[in-house]
C-alpha cells in the first residue's frame, strides 16, 4: 500500500485548502470528529483519502483515524497524514491542539492536480463539505484556492513581518480567494450587510455567525478573464479603499505569470532542463520555463585536438585506470539511493546525476573542501567512465588528475577539469553539465568526413 508522492508526480498546480476551526476538547473525541470525518466522506468522492498514516500506514477507515491519533499523541497536540494511491493525488493533514493552547480542528489539504476541480459538482461537493466543517468548527478563516496563485498573492503574511503575521492572523481581508469562510470576528470587521451583499457566486451566511463566499463555480479555471474579473469585484466590494483597476491588473498579471511555457530548451541540455523547473515553486514554473527557453549553455572547452594530447606520464598505466575506476564508485556510493541510476554510468544517469545536483544545489551546501577534495576527482572519474563505456573513449592518465585525458575519435577530453568548473555554483550545474559535455563527445566520436559542414 504506497501511497502517491508529488515528489514522484510531474509538478502541477493543486488545490491548497487551509482550515483552522475550533474543537470542543471537554466533548468525547469521537463524538467530536464525527461531524469531520462524515462530511469528508460524504463529499470527497474520487479523492477520498484511502491512506491514513501515523507511526505507519493503514487503509482507511474510522479504525486507522482513531489509532493513527493515539500513536501521534503527545501533551498538546495530535495528527493523522491521509493519502491516497491513485490518482488524484492527495496531501492532507488532519491536526488537533489541546489545552494549555486554545483546542482547534486544522486541516490542511492538497489535492493534485487542480485541474481535477473542473467540474461543477466536484467544486460543489468540496464547497459543501467545508460550509459543514465550517458549521461545526468555527474559524477565523479558511481558504480554498490554487496554491501556485497562493503563493503569488503573498501569503502568509502579505507584507508584514513574520511576527507581525503570527500574532494578528487573517485580521482583515488581504486576498480574496476561491473560496472563503470569514469567522464572526471579520464579518464584524468587514460589516455583515456588506459580507453578504458581495457580488460572487455564493454568499451564504452560517447559523455561527460566520459567512461563506465562493467567487467563481469552478477552481480550476480561477485564472480565466472572467473569473479574474469576479475575484477583483468581489474583492474591491469587500475593500473599497482598493481600486478595482489595480487589482485586475494584478490579478491579471498573476494570471499572465502562470500561463503554460511551451519547453523549447536546447537540445544538448533538454534532459536536464526539463528537469530544473521542479527545483522551484509552482507558482514560478513558467517563468523559469520561458527562461530556460532563451538559455544557451557555453561550449565545451575542456578538450584538445588528439594530437595536442599530453602524453601519459604514469609508471603503471593500468593501475591508474583502475584508481580513476574507484574513484567513480565513490560517486556511485554517494548517490546510490537518491540516484539508483548511477550504478548504471550510462548517459541518461549523468542527467540523473546533473539534476540531482542541482535540486539539492550540491556545489553551495557543502563545504568547498570536501567538494573539492572528494566530489570533483568523484564526479570527474565518472564522467570519464562513462565516455569510455559508451562511447569507446581510452583514458590517457597523468599524474594530475586535472591533466587526465579521455580520447575520443579525433578528442581528447578533459573530464576533471569539467568536474572542477561543474562544481563552483548551481549555475555552474548547467553551464558545465556532464549532460552537455557527453552529448558533444559523442558528436566528435567520428572523424569530420572531407566535405562535411
Amino acid at each position: 500500500m504506497k501511497a502517491l508522492e508529488f515528489q514522484d508526480l510531474k509538478r502541477d498546480d493543486r488545490l491548497l485548502l487551509t482550515f483552522d476551526g475550533h474543537l470542543d476538547s471537554r466533548a468525547a473525541l469521537a463524538r467530536e470528529l464525527e461531524p469531520f470525518l462524515q462530511s469528508l466522506e460524504a463529499h470527497a468522492g474520487e479523492w477520498m483519502p484511502d491512506v491514513a498514516t501515523g507511526k505507519r500506514p493503514r487503509r482507511y477507515s474510522r479504525d486507522a483515524i482513531w489509532k493513527a491519533l493515539e500513536e501521534k499523541r503527545g501533551e498538546k497536540s495530535t495528527a493523522v497524514g491521509l493519502y491516497r494511491t491513485q490518482w488524484p493525488a492527495l496531501d492532507m493533514t488532519l491536526r488537533l491542539r489541546f489545552p494549555p493552547h486554545p483546542p482547534a480542528l486544522s486541516v490542511w489539504l492538497n489535492v493534485q492536480p487542480l485541474s481535477f476541480f473542473a467540474e461543477a459538482d466536484r467544486c460543489g461537493k468540496l464547497i459543501e463539505m467545508v460550509r459543514a466543517w465550517a458549521t461545526h468548527y468555527p474559524v477565523p478563516h479558511a481558504m480554498a484556492h490554487s496554491m501556485a496563485d497562493d503563493e503569488l498573492s503573498g501569503a502568509p503574511h502579505y507584507g508584514r513581518d513574520v511576527e507581525t503575521s503570527r500574532r494578528d492572523g487573517f485580521d482583515r481581508i488581504y486576498e480574496l480567494f476561491w473560496l472563503n469562510v470569514f469567522g464572526p470576528k471579520l464579518v464584524e470587521t468587514v460589516g455583515r450587510e456588506r459580507l453578504l451583499s458581495t457580488p460572487a457566486h455564493r454568499v451564504e451566511a452560517l447559523p455561527n455567525g460566520s459567512i461563506l463566499l465562493v467567487t467563481w463555480p469552478t477552481v480550476a479555471d480561477f485564472a480565466s478573464e472572467a473569473a479574474r474579473e469576479a475575484q477583483a469585484r468581489a474583492f474591491v466590494h469587500l475593500r473599497p479603499d482598493l481600486d478595482f483597476a489595480a487589482v485586475l491588473r494584478t490579478l491579471r498579471e498573476r494570471s499572465a505569470a502562470l500561463a503554460p511555457v511551451e519547453p523549447r530548451f536546447h537540445p544538448d541540455v533538454a534532459a536536464l532542463l526539463s528537469r530544473v523547473p521542479d527545483a522551484f515553486a509552482i507558482s514560478e514554473r513558467q517563468r523559469k520555463i520561458s527562461e530556460l527557453n532563451a538559455y544557451r549553455p557555453p561550449d565545451p572547452d575542456e578538450w584538445l585536438p588528439a594530437s595536442a594530447a599530453l602524453p601519459s606520464d604514469v609508471e603503471d598505466p593500468d593501475r591508474a585506470r583502475a584508481q580513476y575506476a574507484d574513484l567513480a564508485e565513490r560517486l556511485v556510493a554517494l548517490l546510490h539511493t537518491p540516484v539508483p541510476s548511477a550504478f548504471e554510468a550510462t548517459p541518461e544517469s549523468l542527467t540523473d546525476v546533473d539534476a540531482h545536483f542541482f535540486h539539492e544545489n550540491f556545489p553551495e551546501t557543502f563545504q568547498r573542501e570536501n567538494l573539492d577534495d572528494h566530489a570533483v576527482p568523484a564526479v570527474g572519474a565518472y564522467l570519464g567512465e562513462v565516455l569510455v563505456q559508451h562511447l569507446g573513449g581510452q583514458w590517457i592518465p597523468r599524474r594530475k588528475l586535472q591533466e587526465s585525458q579521455v580520447r575520443v575519435g579525433e578528442r581528447v577530453w578533459l573530464p576533471f577539469v569539467r568536474a572542477h568548473r561543474y562544481l563552483r555554483s548551481r549555475q555552474a550545474l548547467l553551464d558545465f553539465s556532464l549532460t552537455q559535455l557527453y552529448r558533444v563527445a559523442e558528436r566528435h566520436r567520428f572523424p569530420a568526413r572531407t566535405g562535411d559542414a
